[in-house]
């Protein structure tokens, strides 16, 4: 089993009348971690892309961020988790990830997301409705793009025109996830489309996963070959991490910075225009957090001392976990994440 490092957006303290930290100073943290990363021998980096939240504001543009990444680093594959397809032309994500490509050496692999939040789609306002079928729509016609097939588009005139986009990639085949917040249906459609899925283990119980890997498995098994993964797929899971060096100590360090996460996500849904989200009162955020907080650290989270990172890494690999990305910027500061990542790269040696 793969362990890689995942960056997901903590609130940050700057703010918009320029007081508290630079967001410069944030940026400066990431390359410090994935250059880290990338010589403690972790298998991949993934970034996320947000848009218009508190939390995750550092992370609009993943091809921007992963050419920095591309460069600053060796050996280390360079991922997006997720760019969110329906808000972007397929020629230009192509395009974009085709320069990454080719300034890593080919280290890109892409997982696409539908995307969710309202205030998202003001990029691409019409296309919010229909966003599950684009972008299962669009990803046989991305994996021809970066194949070098010409794709037929109108161009300013509004004719047709076939285009290739341009540079090449190294890589002939686009290594491609796509990402699920849960819904059985999409692991379902990963498994059919031989792509990857990237989901999480925070929100679901370990039957529950087991569950839709098998439903994953199954799918992947019985579809036809389409230039993605074999017909075993990939199963990548997000899980918040820190390791430390005792589990009093994860739980002093961890438990404000994750808490605080948590309560900006819950905020975040309930502002989402196109859910059922409702306002929480302070009360009620603070009660959800608390619960959500407990029960992560029973089963699905790597935090703790390493004796019981250890144990949830073996079961998350006999779960049918083929690769772990390891969330680690939720709040907790430079220096102790640094130290959880040496700790966490001493597992994954042990394990080997």
């Amino acid at each position: 089993m793969d362990l890689s490092v995942m960056f997901f957006g903590a609130d940050s303290s700057a703010t918009a009348t320029g007081t508290g930290a630079r967001h410069s100073d944030t940026y400066d943290d990431i390359l410090t971690v994935a250059r880290t990363a990338d010589r403690l021998g972790f298998h991949a980096l993934w970034t996320p892309e947000r848009h218009f939240q508190q939390v995750g504001q550092v992370f609009p543009s993943p091809p921007v961020l992963s050419a920095a990444l591309a460069v600053a680093t060796e050996r280390i594959g360079i991922r997006a988790g997720s760019v969110v397809l329906p808000l972007h032309h397929p020629l230009k994500v192509a395009e974009d990830w085709a320069v990454v490509d080719n300034l890593s050496h080919g280290r890109v692999g892409l997982s696409v997301a539908t995307g969710w939040h309202s205030a998202d789609f003001t990029l691409a306002p019409g296309h919010y409705e229909d966003r599950r079928n684009r972008t299962l729509n669009t990803i046989p016609e991305l994996r021809r793009l970066w194949a070098g097939e010409a794709v037929e588009y109108p161009d300013g005139t509004g004719q047709p025109v076939a285009v290739v986009p341009q540079p090449r990639p190294v890589q002939d085949a686009l290594p491609l996830w796509i990402t699920t917040s849960g819904n059985p249906e999409t692991w379902e459609a990963a498994g059919r489309l031989r792509a990857g899925v990237l989901g999480a283990t925070v929100g679901q119980s370990r039957d529950e996963l087991a569950e839709k890997i098998a439903r994953y498995r199954a799918a992947c098994a019985a579809a036809p070959d389409q230039s993605g993964t074999d017909a075993h797929g990939r199963v990548t899971l997000m899980a918040h991490t820190y390791v430390g060096a005792d589990d009093a100590e994860v739980r002093r360090l961890a438990a404000a910075p994750l808490k605080t996460y948590l309560s900006s996500y819950l905020r975040q849904t309930a502002a989402n225009r196109g859910g059922r989200g409702e306002e929480l009162t302070e009360e009620q955020t603070a009660m959800l957090t608390e619960f959500a907080f407990q029960r992560y650290l029973n089963w699905g989270s790597l935090l703790g001392s390493p004796g019981t990172c250890a144990k949830m890494l073996a079961d998350l690999r006999d779960l049918g976990c083929d690769e772990v990305a390891c969330f680690i910027d939720f709040g907790i500061g430079r220096d102790e994440v640094l130290a959880g990542l040496h700790r966490l790269a001493e597992l994954r040696e042990a394990a080997l």
